[in-house]
């Protein structure tokens, strides 16, 4: 049977999916990475472990898929995804460590690193031309301004560097030898001009790091390439007794996970109609969140990323913004609340999560009165970790309005409801300000742990006013690899077309009429709480 693999990377963990040709999982493996915070805001990587985690779980899906097909497994091709993440990379292939004090090993900063937050209110003010092309303001979480981070706080790492590069990119490199860049991450990330195939030496030159110019740009990337094409001469010998697959195997320009995330859900149609990408957005949730569109003309969006040229599907122009807390903010909500004990005890003891036993809660206490109606009180603002879209703000913080003196199991289901619906409201937020720029946006496809939760579906729905659409297929950032390397592999021409072929969707949600007007009087206050931390800060800064 042909089959290609999908591997993803994300924050946690590598994981990796055996899928059919038709689009179909026939086993997967997860392997856990490890994370290092030695200081606040400083979150650390081994890109030696991930490629072990990469190996591993390789190593559990094959078997798996093997016994699910029942025969033996051609490996057509592989597709790479991961975080866009910085790693270093010595003039021997070794890691070079980017702690601050040294530690060995820890040669990758991760995408939520915020280390580099002075640099890259330094570059903003500068108010290059190439900034257009990220929404007007670079994030710290992008690459330029963290290379500006190292080359000043780690000069002699910055100057002994042979690669640097995006992690995606470092998985192509790791399993070819080849150090070709992907558009998607160079576009996105390092601020690369697909649309006029250059860099922008004057915007290297203002920001401190000329010498990348100088240097032709060969250390961040001199061969970029789209997406649907192959690195390298496929697999080589080190790299395919490491994943127990064939040497020559293709591998495909590889993708940011969240990128992989769209290409495995844009595609899938609904009553056979084709898909309309001006009235679609894909939501990738996980750790943090992406919300993705894509446009046959660049549309400049203030507060969200790009437009980028070529950075997920061929001849399209993307937008991207986000969410830089969704799953961890819930997740810390949850923990930090003093009824949380209690509550897994009891759903350790009923065999369910925690997230069950919420929900549960929540649906004895709406009886049978509106869906989601209990927070009318209870407010969330939910940017803990800043914002990326549509404010593009990373000092913001949380807020909540409504708290009382009780900590009971129901009080922690009210915050977490609210705190669900303040992350749909900074997906209307965005659709908002995606629609007034050219966009008909009534669709969410989407996919990630957030989509398992009833809860989470249902507020999203209500709370946009747009109908959400869920993949057959749970996982679409692997997905999205697979359909990488499946046309790598040349099984199919083009990337719209391996996607037609290999996505469905599984079920549609559409928004509650009766809600709309809760949810706008909310999105109301979610607005005003908005504009009044903005008003604190100028209050206090006089």
């Amino acid at each position: 049977m042909d089959v290609v693999i999908g591997i993803d990377v994300g924050t946690g963990s590598a994981r990796a999916g055996v899928f059919t040709l038709d689009g179909h999982k026939l086993g997967a493996g997860s392997t856990p990475t490890r994370t290092w915070q030695p200081r606040a805001s400083y979150m650390q990587q081994s890109s030696g472990d991930i490629w072990r985690a990469v190996c591993y779980s390789v190593a559990i899906a094959m078997p798996m898929a093997r016994d699910t097909a029942g025969e033996a497994l051609d490996v057509r091709g592989i597709g790479f995804d991961a975080t866009c993440s910085l790693v270093v990379v010595g003039p021997d292939g070794q890691p070079l460590s980017i702690d601050a004090d040294g530690a060995p090993e820890q040669d990758v900063i991760l995408w939520m690193d915020h280390r580099a937050m002075a640099e890259a209110a330094e570059i903003n003010a500068g108010h290059h031309d190439v900034l257009r092309y990220v929404g007007g303001v670079i994030s710290p979480e992008m690459e330029t301004p963290k290379l500006l981070w190292l080359k000043r706080h780690l000069p002699d790492v910055f100057a002994r560097a042979a690669l640097f590069l995006d992690l995606p990119d470092y998985l192509t490199w790791r399993a070819t030898g080849a150090s070709s860049r992907s558009r998607c991450s160079t576009v996105c990330k390092w601020t690369y001009l697909a649309h006029e195939n250059r860099w922008d030496d004057g915007y290297f030159r203002a920001i401190g790091l000329g010498v990348l110019a100088d240097e032709g740009y060969r250390r961040i990337g001199t061969d970029i390439r789209p997406l649907g094409g192959c690195v390298g001469h496929g697999l080589d010998a080190r790299a395919a007794v490491e994943l127990g697959l064939p040497a020559g195997t293709p591998v495909a320009v590889s993708a940011i996970d969240a990128h992989a995330g769209g290409i495995g859900m844009m595609g899938g149609t609904v009553d056979g109609e084709p898909p309309a990408f001006d009235r679609r957005l894909a939501l990738i949730g996980g750790t943090s969140s992406c919300h993705m569109a894509v446009s046959s003309q660049p549309r400049f969006v203030a507060g969200v990323w790009g437009p980028y040229r070529d950075a997920m599907l061929p001849d399209m122009w993307l937008n991207e913004a986000g969410q830089s807390a969704t799953g961890s903010l819930i997740d810390f909500i949850i923990t930090t609340h003093p009824a949380t004990p209690a509550l897994r005890r009891q759903a350790e003891n009923e065999g369910r999560t925690i997230y069950q036993v919420l929900n549960d809660l929540l649906g004895a206490s709406e009886g049978n009165g509106p869906a989601g109606a209990l927070t009318e009180d209870l407010h969330v603002i939910p940017d803990f970790h800043g914002n990326r879209s549509p404010h593009a703000d990373p000092t913001l913080r949380g807020m909540i309005s409504g708290l009382g003196l009780s900590a009971t199991a129901h009080d922690l289901a009210l915050l977490y409801l609210a705190t669900i619906q303040a992350l749909a409201y900074g997906t209307r937020d965005i659709v908002a300000v995606l629609n007034g720029q050219g966009y008909a946006i009534d669709t969410i496809i989407a996919t990630g742990g957030g989509t398992k939760n009833p809860v989470f579906v249902r507020e999203h729905a209500n709370a946009t006013g747009c109908r959400i659409l869920l993949p057959e297929e749970p996982d679409s950032v692997l997905l999205g690899s697979a359909i990488l390397a499946a046309v790598a592999a040349g099984a199919y021409p083009t990337i719209r077309e391996a996607m037609t072929a290999m996505t469905r969707i599984r079920a549609e949600i559409r928004p509650s009429v009766h809600s709309a007007d809760f949810h706008a009087r909310k999105f109301g206050v979610f607005t005003r709480m908005y504009a009044d931390q903005v008003r604190y800060r100028q209050i206090m800064n006089k």
